[in-house]
């Protein structure tokens, strides 16, 4: 999601843990019409809750923007619904991969640093619901074009642990 495409409906879809049960995995007989021997897939892990939730930053930077903080405040009332209220979430920030590893790594530490901050103290978001990490380089989202700002970004993942 991009800033302007944020809203509370959306993040707290998107953070919601899937407790469906859907991933609970039986034995029992399939019928098919296909070859002996080629068993069906197995179902996954079930995928964790996050939001690639784009609060994008200017390059070497790890300062807010006021889209960001409008777009921060939409977050934050995802995370006060009554859907949400029970869980923690990890803020992982992102770099592009101009620069030295280090520097990216600190670059990406400060960003979600920047987010938690901001929606612990601007929006109310107890601090005990939010941990931040630096993920450097490591994990861009536009691989075609490493300077893309998409690359330069945090997600927010429900811990579930």
């Amino acid at each position: 999601m991009n800033e302007q495409e944020i809203n509370e409906q959306a993040v707290t879809k998107a953070l919601t843990p899937d407790e469906s049960g859907d991933n609970i995995v039986t034995r029992g007989f399939v019928l098919s019409n296909k070859q002996p021997g080629v068993a069906p897939k197995a179902p996954g892990p079930p995928k964790k809750a996050s939001a690639q939730i784009l609060i994008t930053f200017a390059s070497n930077s790890s300062t807010l923007t006021d889209t960001a903080e409008t777009a921060l405040d939409k977050v934050a009332k995802a995370l006060q619904s009554d859907q949400l209220s029970a869980y923690r979430f990890r803020v992982e920030g992102h770099a592009d991969p101009r620069g030295s590893p280090d520097a990216n790594m600190k670059l990406s530490e400060d960003r979600a640093a920047a987010v938690v901050e901001y929606l612990t103290t601007k929006d109310g978001i107890a601090p005990e619901r939010l941990s931040s990490v630096g993920k450097g380089s490591s994990e861009p989202l536009n691989t075609r074009n490493p300077a893309a700002p998409e690359n330069r970004r945090v997600t927010i993942v429900t811990v579930t642990d």
